[in-house]
């Protein structure tokens, strides 16, 4: 079984003569303890081509100190991975190999580095004796397990919030630091910095990708791809993990892909995306089957908590949780098989030959503010011909099916305006928030289409159990208002949406 940890901690530079100031009064630092020096021997497993260090994932297998085993660590925010171990093994346990397989595939595990530190540990605890930081001071000898064999050494000074501290302890106890001459690590991890200082002369694997602001459009295009695709493969260890919110957001990148590839098609070539957005759809689809779930249960919860007491008559919540879990049984579960088919990793493989050798069209070389405009605002000639069909239409079945293709349009048109906002700046951004605000009314207004379809359902099964229906009867009306009112939002919202003078800021 696998454990998982916040780990908050920053690195500094130290060598042997580096001096620690006195670290007590330090916001509320007390008392400083010395631990003694504890001996850690650390191997650490990539692929051959380093994919885990290329995406700041490490992966170890540690012998000393109090959590020998291994540890996986994915990258949070700067200075923040969650840390994630299993129990001591000869081989790496499948529970982490699965949590790192979108970036590994078929590739191999081994050894690459091997990371000997004598640690020399203090804790910085409060007036009540309770733990605020830890701070180490490593004397670390790094011996590469590939390319040659290269060592290198040095020493650092590791600071790691203590679990329920307050984080701005390590603010405090930096600005100490500094004031004693001790420097910010440029490295962002041991294994980063062995990497680097063992690396073979010429390994382009050590070199730092380029740092150059995109200029043609194909380059702003790419890079919004490029920024997509990192997603997708950051947010699948959450999915994997059933962390809050990343199926939605896994969902959100192969959307943002889908959309870009249809909006900028005379950037980059549709006949080689048209597959790959096929089996991106199919991806999000497979993804959704919890979300959508999860989202529509707990809308009927809240429907449910909005009525009076005296207006609940028969057993409502209850079968609604009959309703949730024979809807929702198992489609986690399959979300996460997803991830270890084969079709699943056949997709980030072709997204990463797309990505590397891109099929770019003549436009891809013209000036971002010249084509970049174009595509957008083709996007939203096809939302307003939706939006002013569905205004044309009485109410009823024939408006909410235009209404959601119009959701769809504004969906498009807002991710268009997103993949712009680089290129174009504050009118892009503009423009993207007043399609989202069209998405949101249309998107609620469809949330209720499928809300009342359920609770007509729910209703007939009440009815035929003996129950009563009254209730389902009349959060079937509360939503058939809701859509009602959404309708009449529309126009307004629209309107601000079609001012000619946001689209006239795009072109300049």
């Amino acid at each position: 079984m696998a454990d998982t940890k916040r780990e908050i901690e920053r690195k500094y530079e130290a060598n042997p003569e580096t001096r620690l100031p006195d670290l007590t009064g330090v916001a509320g630092v007390s008392a400083v303890h010395d631990k003694g020096v504890v001996e850690l021997d650390a191997v650490y497993y990539d692929t051959a081509d380093l994919r885990l260090a290329a995406a700041s994932i490490t992966l170890r297998r540690r012998t000393g100190g109090t959590d020998a085993g291994w540890h996986l660590k994915l990258p949070v925010a700067p200075g923040v991975r969650d840390e994630i171990s299993a129990p001591p093994s000869d081989t790496v346990p499948h529970s982490l190999e699965g949590l790192v397989r979108a970036r590994t595939r078929d590739a191999e595990l081994t050894p690459v580095v091997r990371l000997r530190s004598s640690r020399d540990v203090r804790h910085l605890v409060d007036a009540d004796g309770a733990l605020l930081a830890e701070l180490s001071r490593d004397a670390v000898h790094a011996e590469r397990l590939i390319d040659g064999g290269r060592t290198a050494q040095w020493d650092e000074i590791e600071v790691e919030l203590a679990d329920d501290a307050d984080p701005s302890i390590l603010d405090a106890v930096e600005k100490k630091l500094r004031k004693a001459g001790v420097r910010p690590a440029k490295a962002p991890s041991k294994l980063a910095r062995a990497l680097a200082e063992t690396a073979p002369k010429g390994d382009k694997r050590a070199a730092p990708p380029s740092s150059e602001p995109p200029q043609t459009a194909g380059e702003h295009i790419l890079a919004y791809l490029r920024e997509q695709a990192d997603a997708l493969l950051a947010y699948d260890p959450g999915v994997r993990r059933d962390l809050p919110d990343s199926v939605h957001q896994m969902r959100v990148a192969t959307r943002r892909m889908r959309s870009a590839f249809k909006t900028y098609r005379k950037v980059i070539d549709r006949t080689v995306t048209d597959p790959i957005g096929d089996e991106l759809k199919w991806l999000a689809g497979e993804l959704g089957v919890a979300r959508d779930q999860e989202v529509l249960a707990e809308r009927l919860r809240s429907r449910i908590d909005a009525v009076p007491r005296t207006l609940l008559l028969g057993p409502v919540r209850g079968r609604l949780r009959i309703w949730t879990a024979a809807h929702g049984s198992g489609a986690r579960r399959k979300a996460v098989a997803v991830l270890d088919t084969k079709r699943y990793l056949s997709l980030l493989e072709s997204l990463d030959a797309l990505l590397s050798d891109p099929p770019l069209l003549k436009a891809a070389g013209g000036a971002a503010a010249r084509v970049i405009p174009k595509a957008v605002l083709k996007d939203y000639d096809r939302l307003a011909a939706r939006v002013d069909h569905a205004l044309e239409l009485p109410p009823g079945e024939e408006r909410d099916l235009a209404m959601h293709d119009a959701r769809k349009a504004a969906k498009r048109a807002r991710y268009a305006g997103e993949a712009a906002t680089p290129a174009l700046g504050k009118a892009a951004k503009k423009f993207a928030k007043r399609m989202k605000a069209v998405q949101s009314v249309l998107g609620d207004h469809q949330d209720s289409v499928v809300a009342r379809e359920v609770l007509r359902n729910l209703a007939i099964q009440a009815h035929a159990a003996g129950e009563s229906a009254f209730t389902w009867g009349l959060l079937y009306g509360r939503e058939e208002a809701q859509a009602a009112q959404r309708e009449a939002e529309l126009p307004g919202v629209w309107k601000e949406a079609s001012a000619p003078k946001l689209r006239a800021d795009l072109t300049g």
